[in-house]
């Protein structure tokens, strides 16, 4: 299982321009409204809300802010690279250039647990972290996220 089974080609930014957290949590919130058509402000809120209970940061340079809406129909996921580096105030004080917002529909339950630790093991590889760094569009960043973890890779 990759990471493509969340996000779609439409859903990966190559080169997201914000200046801190709070910024880069708006225009993801903006980006996924537009995508899974639920309301920006709800989804706004909730992203806001998980974070004040500690930073979705995972260190190594990774976010992953996270929420879950009522009217969701399924997981969704949106990918972006960032332009420069932002302070997410991870645990590790490494700024963050890589972010994952994951979705989920309030009645996902474990679903949304296995898909937030997929999405963590993934982007901890450090091999698949230096291709996502590295690639220069967005569909380079695709074909990074259809990787296999390097662990269950053959």
């Amino acid at each position: 299982m990759t990471l493509t089974d969340l996000v779609a080609p439409n859903a990966v930014v190559p080169a997201l321009k914000v200046n801190n957290k709070k910024q880069a949590i708006q225009e993801l919130a903006s980006r996924a409204a537009e995508l899974t058509g639920q309301s920006e402000k709800a989804t706004l809120e909730i992203l806001l809300q998980r974070e004040k209970l500690g930073s979705t940061a995972v260190g190594n340079g990774v976010a992953i802010p996270h929420g879950k809406l009522p009217k969701l129909g399924r997981l969704f996921g949106l990918f972006a690279r960032l332009h420069k580096t932002i302070d997410f105030e991870a645990l590790d004080n490494r700024p963050v250039d890589l972010i994952f917002l994951l979705l989920a529909p309030e009645s996902a339950g474990a679903d949304h647990l296995k898909a937030l630790a997929r999405v963590a093991r993934q982007l901890r590889d450090p091999e698949i972290a230096r291709r996502l760094r590295e690639s220069s569009d967005a569909d380079a960043l695709y074909a990074v996220l259809a990787m296999p973890p390097a662990s269950t890779a053959a």
